[in-house]
């Protein structure tokens, strides 16, 4: 076996110079291999949402796999580093070919273009291990995908940027629709847990981390095994992980063909795939390279294992061996079916530490010491119960086939950001969970009296966001508790352009400071919070633990009296998430992530509602004092902040439109 390998001289001293700094055309065909859709499994008696079917890779299946990419990145004569991942982000194997970099750079592309020498932000530069850019790769595909859609790093990078569709032709639309998500799943979130050593119990309870949060680099695929997800595959070798800033090319890309060689046998249904799914009447995009770009598959580990390269280890993710993967929906897994003591509804998923305890049950809130009346258990479970109805008879957007219901996690908190309850549908994407929890602790930060306190007494740059949201809301008690911010209303804030996409008007106060300067890896503060927690890790796998690792709570603000920072997995910008009222004083936080936006935020604000008539007592923030009250003054035009924004007519068992009116 080899080891990692020796950092490169320059890695921590570029991860601490660059962190330190913070402040389509016609689509390829489809690229899956041919593997045919399963019959959809109908539900049990009494439920409406069915369970994946049991399916997990096996060691040959990943020795398989491994082969199959190593093989086509031989043909290429890319030196690549490959990873495989199972669906709850377990790192199952990596390998090392010869002569593959040991640190790959993130991409200096900004808007305005490439960020000169010392002139980077974010992560803008920085040299960072190749094994964990394969690795993000991986669980990207992993995470992004579902039973009913199949989303690649590729997909991730469309999703994610300042216009969407992103193209030199497009300046001017909105941000993608999950604008932030690449900055979930972070090495130092408490949701996500770690790799132990070893296969006892709770070893591989998910979802696991990832070293540098979601991908937007292609060269990640979801691998799919019978028509079920089952895990994903990334390659990094060129030395470059950016993303694709431009939808309307076709990308002749060595690492996304070596992933798409190693998913053969294992690719998704065709008829999930990213390419068969529009948001907003865009095709999203799945892959730029197809079967057809491919040369014969290598199927032999033996025969690349040794004269190719081989496995190595990765400190905090894998032992240097081939593991199988763990099927998902079991104990072992993390994530199961709940029983009926622990919540009352035949459909819901929980986590579990791996031995039969749910990681999240019900609870009341724990924040006492700063609400007068605090969620009782009864009121959280009501506000769980009711957002999965909503949820359970909503329509997807991003799933296959039409009318199928949505699926998606739910996550509710107190005002010190402690978990009261989390849930999901049986089939939701894994990136929802944390995501879900970020959405909501993120809401509850900006709508929380001490807002402003907890960032102001953060270190540079953070604390300068505080004046600027009061200069720019002109509004000198901004973040003090004043206005509810729904997660809507925070991303109206975070976008590079504001009004969102359009070019020439300043960037929003907690965006990077000057437009030209936003690239996916430099956001402004939702970068800035996380950006030592990133430095710390990287440098600990570097160094193969030499260095310590960061802990195992997000972002530089002070703890709340719970102990720890009331985002302790970082902060959200993308819709889906409103804050918890009880008259006018805040007493939490509901997210939902997964799905399409408006549904996510529809589920958070129309369960709080129905909660609210059901229990008394508790419901959404008082509408005079929401943030969609507030008007920006441009000079030359009045901009109001958003709140929620439900989809016209979402319901599969109900022609109700406009259902969020009014309330």
């Amino acid at each position: 076996m080899r080891g990692f390998g020796r950092a490169p001289i320059s890695l921590v001293a570029s991860l601490a110079m660059t962190l330190a700094s913070c402040g389509g055309g016609d689509s390829s065909p489809p690229a899956t291999g041919g593997t045919p859709g399963p019959t959809p499994t109908p539900p049990t008696s009494g439920r409406l949402f069915a369970d994946p079917a049991a399916e997990s890779l096996s060691i040959a299946e990943v020795q398989r796999i491994l082969a199959q990419a190593v093989g086509e990145a031989q043909a290429r004569s890319l030196p690549g580093t490959i990873a495989v991942v199972d669906r709850v982000g377990n790192v199952l194997a990596v390998f090392a070919m010869n002569n593959t970099p040991a640190a790959t750079t993130v991409s200096r592309q900004q808007i305005g273009g490439l960020a000169a020498a010392g002139q980077e932000i974010g992560l803008q530069g920085a040299d960072v291990p190749t094994v964990t850019a394969a690795i993000a790769k991986a669980i990207t595909g992993a995470y992004l995908s579902s039973g009913g859609n199949a989303f690649s790093s590729r997909t991730a990078s469309q999703i994610v940027q300042q216009h969407f569709p992103p193209a030199p032709s497009t300046v001017g639309l909105e941000s993608g629709p999950l604008f932030g998500v690449q900055f979930s799943q972070l090495p130092c979130s408490d949701l996500s847990r770690r790799f132990s050593g070893g296969r006892g119990a709770g070893a591989l309870i998910g979802p696991k981390r990832s070293p540098l949060g979601l991908s937007a680099d292609p060269g990640g695929f979801p691998i799919y095994k019978n028509g079920v997800v089952v895990g994903g595959i990334g390659v990094e070798g060129d030395g470059d992980y950016g993303a694709d800033p431009n939808i309307l090319d076709v990308d002749l890309d060595d690492e996304e063909a070596a992933a798409l060689a190693g998913i053969q046998g294992f690719a998704p249904p065709l008829e999930i795939t990213a390419s068969q799914i529009n948001v907003d009447g865009t095709s999203l995009r799945f892959s730029d390279m197809t079967v057809n770009d491919l040369g014969p598959l290598q199927s032999s580990f033996g025969a690349v294992n040794g004269p190719a390269g081989g496995l190595v280890p990765v400190f905090g993710y894998n032992d240097g061996t081939i593991s199988a993967g763990v099927t998902y929906g079991t104990e072992a897994s993390g994530i199961r079916l709940a029983t009926d003591a622990e919540f009352n509804n035949p459909d819901v998923y929980v986590l579990t530490d791996g031995t039969g305890t749910p990681r999240y049950p019900v609870r009341a809130g724990t924040d006492g010491a700063s609400v007068a009346q605090p969620l009782s258990e009864d009121e959280v479970r009501a506000i769980l119960e009711e957002a999965f109805v909503v949820l359970s008879r909503a329509r997807a957007q991003i799933r296959r086939p039409v009318d199928s219901r949505m699926q998606a996690t739910i996550s509710l908190v107190d005002t010190h950001g402690q978990i009261l309850g989390i849930v999901r549908s049986p089939d939701g994407p894994i990136f929802g969970t944390d995501v879900s929890l970020q959405k909501a602790r993120t809401a509850a930060l900006f709508s929380n009296p001490v807002a402003a306190s907890d960032l102001g007494a953060a270190p540079a740059p953070i604390a300068a966001y505080v004046q600027r949201v009061r200069t720019f809301l002109n509004d000198p008690n901004a973040l003090t508790g004043t206005f509810a911010f729904a997660d809507r209303s925070g991303g109206n804030l975070s976008r590079p352009y504001f009004p969102d996409g359009e070019v020439g008007r300043p960037p929003g106060p907690l965006s990077v400071m000057e437009s030209d300067r936003f690239s996916p890896f430099a956001v402004g503060l939702q970068s800035d919070l996380i950006a030592g927690n990133l430095m710390e890790h990287l440098t600990y796998v570097a160094t193969n633990g030499a260095q310590p690792d960061t802990a195992q709570a997000c972002t530089a603000l002070p703890n709340s009296p719970a102990g720890t920072p009331r985002i302790s997995n970082g902060i959200q910008i993308f819709p889906g998430s409103v804050p918890i009222y009880r008259d006018n004083t805040l007493v939490g936080r509901i997210g939902v992530s997964g799905h399409g936006i408006d549904q996510d935020d529809m589920v958070s604000f129309l369960g709080l509602h129905n909660a609210g008539e059901r229990v008394g007592g508790i419901g959404n923030a008082p509408k005079d004092i929401r943030a969609d009250r507030i008007v920006v003054d441009l000079g030359d035009a009045q901009v109001r902040l958003r709140y929620v924004n439900c989809p016209f007519a979402p319901f599969l068992d109900d022609p109700a439109q406009n259902v969020c009116e009014g309330l």
